[in-house]
């Protein structure tokens, strides 16, 4: 059976929805697509970094400002009331996609990051001190990294890291070593952005409920393309964006338990989340709206639900196999070119996504060789700075797959790939 015959789904039909799949790229930016030899088929491979938009979703966000443009829970008249029913249900909507009790547990930032530094900041500065400890792993993104790392120095807490395997796995025996009594809070990435690693979180979260520690989950890169219910991987706090899963960019997602949030002070201030203000105090709005200050990103919101609709059409499941399938696929060819370094786990075991490195080429210089074939992929530290020291490269190339993605353009990544090989032997 062909690679292709194993596609979960066709794959040319959802690809329609995406024009700019269909762009050329290369040659003259202000010509692309019109002259003659310079322009070529694009092959998006940089998913990891954001994902494309489909009609259906630019049509959502484009239906709210034609038609219900307005802010929300601040107006009587008809259009306030629409645009609040449609963020209210985006809630809701995100709150079923991710098995969350209601949309109490649901805050929209503007993205993965500012919901790390949200907990950081309001339960963090609030609960660490001198004594405890919050327990990373050495393949955090900086989103993580930094923001626990910086949360330890204010409050005197020590920030520990689970080592990894040389095949790339969490050393789970050191987890089990590092999480003890002191610990406050485990912060792990579930899918690492670089190594394609699928880290064991409900393992984790049983280490560290044992212990009487929170559990966050960075889900940035497994949320958009498996199924995640924070139930089943029984976490405290979970955090994704919706520009890496099909939607806008300015709109993120905190999960938090109902619990946790309720005890957990504003980590901003101003309109929208307070009750009652006099001159001399204030009182919080409820949940989760307490979380989301100012004027929110209402067609962000919206946009977010209609992407969940439409990948709830296509069926996560399918995604993730078919994500699963381009990993695999990838993974192989690259290994059999020779001369090409990858990192992480085997191909059968990884998220949708390939970091790699070719001998005497560096991953720039790849990257800038592959983009004059189409292919588009990420080149640099992918904001894991440590674990590249700990690889003891500077620098990796990425490819992250889709489920618009095919075989062909795995194909072409690896014929460019053999090509800038050959051009620095």
């Amino acid at each position: 059976m062909g690679v292709q015959e194993q596609y979960p789904f066709d794959v040319e039909a959802l690809r329609a929805d995406f024009p700019i799949l269909d762009r050329k790229v290369g040659g003259d930016p202000e010509t692309a697509g019109e002259g003659e030899g310079g322009d070529t088929p694009l092959v998006y491979l940089d998913n990891a970094a954001t994902s494309h938009t489909p009609d259906p979703v630019v049509d959502a966000i484009s239906d709210y400002y034609r038609s219900y443009n307005a802010n929300v829970h601040r107006g009587i008249h008809q259009l306030s009331q629409e645009a609040s029913v449609a963020y209210e249900e985006a809630h809701d909507a995100v709150a079923e996609f991710v098995g969350a009790a209601g949309r109490e547990e649901i805050v929209f930032t503007k993205n993965t990051t500012e919901a790390m530094n949200l907990v950081a900041y309001a339960w963090g500065l609030e609960e660490l001190g001198p004594g405890d400890n919050v327990v990373l792993s050495e393949m955090e993104h900086h989103a993580s990294l930094v923001t626990w790392q910086q949360i330890g120095r204010r409050t005197g807490a020590d920030v520990r890291f689970v080592d990894i395997t040389d095949e790339g796995r969490l050393d789970m025996n050191h987890a089990a070593e590092l999480i003890d009594d002191d610990t406050e809070m485990v912060s792990v990435v579930h899918v690492s952005n670089t190594l394609g690693t699928i880290n064991p979180i409900r393992e984790l979260a049983d280490m560290a409920h044992d212990h009487d520690a929170f559990i966050f989950a960075d889900a940035a890169q497994s949320v958009p393309t498996r199924p995640v219910d924070v139930a089943e991987l029984d976490v405290d706090f979970l955090a994704f964006s919706g520009h890496k899963m099909c939607g806008p960019t300015g709109i993120g997602v905190l999960y938090g338990r109902e619990e946790i949030l309720a005890g957990m002070q504003p980590y901003l201030y101003g309109g929208d989340m307070i009750r009652r203000v006099s001159f001399e105090d204030s009182t919080w709005e409820d949940l989760p709206w307490k979380f989301e200050a100012g004027t929110p990103s209402i067609a962000q919101g919206v946009g977010l639900a209609a992407a969940i609709e439409y990948l709830e059409e296509v069926g996560m499941d399918r995604v993730e196999a078919h994500e699963d399938l381009l990993a695999e696929y990838a993974y192989d060819e690259l290994e059999a070119l020779g001369g090409v370094e990858i990192y992480g786990p085997p191909g059968d075991d990884r998220g949708g996504l390939v970091a790699f490195n070719v001998e005497g080429v560096h991953a720039h210089d790849l990257s800038s060789i592959l983009n004059d074939y189409g292919v588009a992929i990420r080149a640099g530290d992918h904001c894991t700075q440590p674990l590249h020291d700990e690889m003891g490269v500077a620098a990796s190339a990425r490819a992250s797959f889709y489920f618009y993605n095919t075989v062909e353009e795995v194909d072409a990544l690896v014929d460019a790939v053999r090509e800038a090989r050959d051009l620095f032997a």
